[in-house]
């Protein structure tokens, strides 16, 4: 048995669980958010939601956490949000914003024009003698995660100089160059 799947999920004030046959709709000030479900039952006592697998399979037992930390997720976002923060690293990295598109100037012949989900928020912060930071933002922490990794993906930081897109925080593993 899941050792995450045990703990009860608190349900903030503000924050209502709808629950269906197979499905869990969270609803908040910040959005509404659906999982389906499988294998698992869901019952809410006194303000906690608590996740049980419905048998003793090996495939309940496994889906029981993962069940748990997604909804335990969805709750976190309609009640406060997630947020990413990622840098530009690089001579002539650039980053601006006009609505939900992001332009990205990472040293290709041509900018890099990336149309952002409307469920996602994106800000660009340029400041002078700093590196270029984009901030995301939603309540949808798998979206997020999704938008920010695809990002990143399009100049990955390089392990010699640090040159690419990182989250703000990260620790690139760096290598030593040549030896003379």
């Amino acid at each position: 048995m899941s050792r995450i799947g045990k703990n009860p999920i608190t349900i903030p004030q503000g924050v209502t669980i709808t629950l269906g046959e197979q499905v869990v709709e969270v609803k908040g000030k910040l959005g509404t958010l659906t999982q389906d479900f499988s294998e698992v039952s869901l019952e809410i006592n006194d303000g906690e939601l608590v996740v049980s697998p419905s048998n003793d399979t090996k495939s309940a037992s496994a889906k029981h956490g993962l069940y748990r930390s997604l909804i335990s997720n969805m709750v976190t976002g309609v009640s406060e949000g997630f947020s990413e923060q990622l840098e530009l690293v690089g001579v002539g990295y650039r980053a601006s914003n006009q609505g939900q598109k992001l332009d990205l100037a990472l040293g290709f012949s041509h900018n890099i024009v990336f149309e952002i989900a409307p469920e996602v928020k994106v800000e660009t912060v340029s400041e002078k003698g700093k590196n270029p930071v984009i901030k995301l933002s939603s309540h949808d922490k798998q979206l997020l995660g999704h938008v920010a990794a695809k990002i990143r993906s399009f100049r990955r930081p390089e392990p010699y100089k640090g040159k690419g897109i990182k989250f703000v925080g990260e620790q690139i593993r760096r290598k030593a160059g040549k030896s003379a």
